[in-house]
């Protein structure tokens, strides 16, 4: 068959042809099909559907989870910078205001007779290992265990080769001379700036919801000698939190309880802090969350919440991250979690957006990963790897583009007589964090 003729019957271009029709414009990224077909812009990355089974998955699963599959098996894969391929996407639709039409019959019938011609009819591909299996209803607590687990039990050895030696899974707090190799600094920098706002001095009570590898309770107990209860769902991460304790000599001020928040029945703290835990909350279950954090923190205390947000009309966490990454999850606008806040009877005091610090943050992971592949693939398997590498550029790219935002609260518990305890002005907060 000559060139000129695969371009014009390839599967490529019939291809185009159906997702043009989808998205009610022109392709934005190039495209080559299994048969080496091409067609589409020349410039930019290229678009490689590798077999019949990725259309097949679209048929079946039409949408962003259905190319979340393709892409996570390797039946979808991105020639050139990911990165790239993913902002073209959301330009088109944004400058071009793509939007699918509605399908007449005779539309979905010639849909029908191109995937016949393709060969991509056929039963329901097998959902990936690495998406989430989940039962029960939603937010008992023995789905959220489950979901906990899916997302930080892959493994602490994976987490130790992504992250930095802090161990801190959240946003970091970037000083302009920070490069992208200072992680762990920016890391301490955070965890400096959150201890300063919760104002700990030696003895403090600390009680840290959702401590993750314990990168605040150790940092809180070794360098403010703070008294901390570490609270998690994820037994790995307990495991990891204790080992450090007894490594470090902490065991008279770490305590680690491997519980739900809803468990938790002792008070009087002289802070609580809950860093990226209250996405997992859900949304019908925040107003008893926020009202067990005026609970157990003493009157004059603080509570300081780092939480994940989006836009009024953004789409958040998406059917990829909810499928593969964190199920369940629920993020809604800054504005209705500090009006939660406040409902519960605590006083936000200090609001303060990280959403540019987010981006450097993920893209430092997101350069790790790539740089140790091959490890990763070794430790997890390649399919989990794609995971990471969808998971990674496309979160860098939401809060790049305010889809997403990442916010730090700090709120105060005032007594009956309305007193704070709050400094005047906030600005020692934030002298010599670079050097904490």
């Amino acid at each position: 068959m000559s060139t000129a003729r695969t371009a014009r019957t390839g599967a490529a271009h019939r291809l185009a042809a159906l997702v043009e029709d989808a998205l009610g414009g022109p392709l934005p990224v190039r495209l080559r099909a299994w048969d080496g077909s091409e067609t589409g812009p020349a410039d930019g990355p290229v678009v490689v559907v590798r077999s019949r089974r990725a259309l097949r998955r679209l048929l079946w699963q039409p949408g962003e989870l259905g190319l979340a599959q393709a892409y996570v098996t390797g039946e979808l894969d991105v020639d050139g910078d990911l990165a790239d391929g993913l902002r073209r996407m959301w330009a088109a639709t944004r400058e071009r205001r793509l939007r699918p039409p509605r399908l007449s019959l005779a539309d979905r019938a010639r849909a029908a007779g191109t995937a016949v011609r393709l060969g991509a009819l056929g039963p329901r591909p097998a959902t990936p290992a690495s998406q989430a299996r989940l039962r029960g209803g939603l937010h008992t607590r023995s789905r959220d265990r489950a979901a906990i687990s899916h997302h930080y039990d892959l493994s602490n050895d994976f987490y130790r080769l992504l992250l930095d030696e802090t161990m801190a899974y959240s946003c970091g707090v970037w000083a302009d001379e920070y490069t992208d190799a200072d992680a762990a600094d920016a890391q301490r920098a955070k965890l400096e700036l959150i201890c300063r706002k919760l104002g700990l001095t030696v003895g403090s009570r600390l009680l840290d919801i959702g401590c993750g590898w314990g990168s605040l309770t150790l940092y809180a107990a070794e360098r403010h000698k703070a008294k901390v209860t570490a609270v998690t769902l994820a037994e790995e991460q307990a495991a990891h939190v204790r080992e450090q304790v007894r490594e470090r000599g902490l065991e008279d001020r770490v305590e680690v309880v491997c519980q739900d928040y809803r468990d938790i029945t002792s008070g009087g703290y002289d802070a609580v802090s809950t860093i990226e835990m209250g996405e997992h909350v859900g949304d019908a279950e925040y107003p008893a969350f926020t009202a067990a954090l005026h609970r157990m923190v003493r009157p004059g205390g603080r509570v300081l919440v780092q939480q994940m947000s989006r836009g009024r009309n953004a789409p958040g966490g998406g059917a990829f991250i909810e499928a593969y990454i964190a199920p369940d999850m629920h993020m809604r606008p800054l504005g209705e979690t500090v009006q939660l806040l406040e409902d519960a009877g605590l006083e936000v005091r200090h609001v303060e957006s990280l959403r540019e610090h987010y981006v450097r943050t993920v893209t430092a992971w997101e350069r790790t990963l790539e740089e140790r592949w091959d490890e990763f693939v070794a430790l997890v398997g390649k399919e989990t790897a794609r995971v990471w590498r969808l998971y990674l550029v496309g979160g860098a790219l939401a809060f790049e583009q305010r889809r997403m935002g990442v916010d730090q609260i700090l709120s105060v518990r005032p007594t009956a007589e309305g007193v704070s305890g709050m400094p005047a002005t906030p600005g020692e907060w934030y002298e010599r964090l670079d050097r904490p």
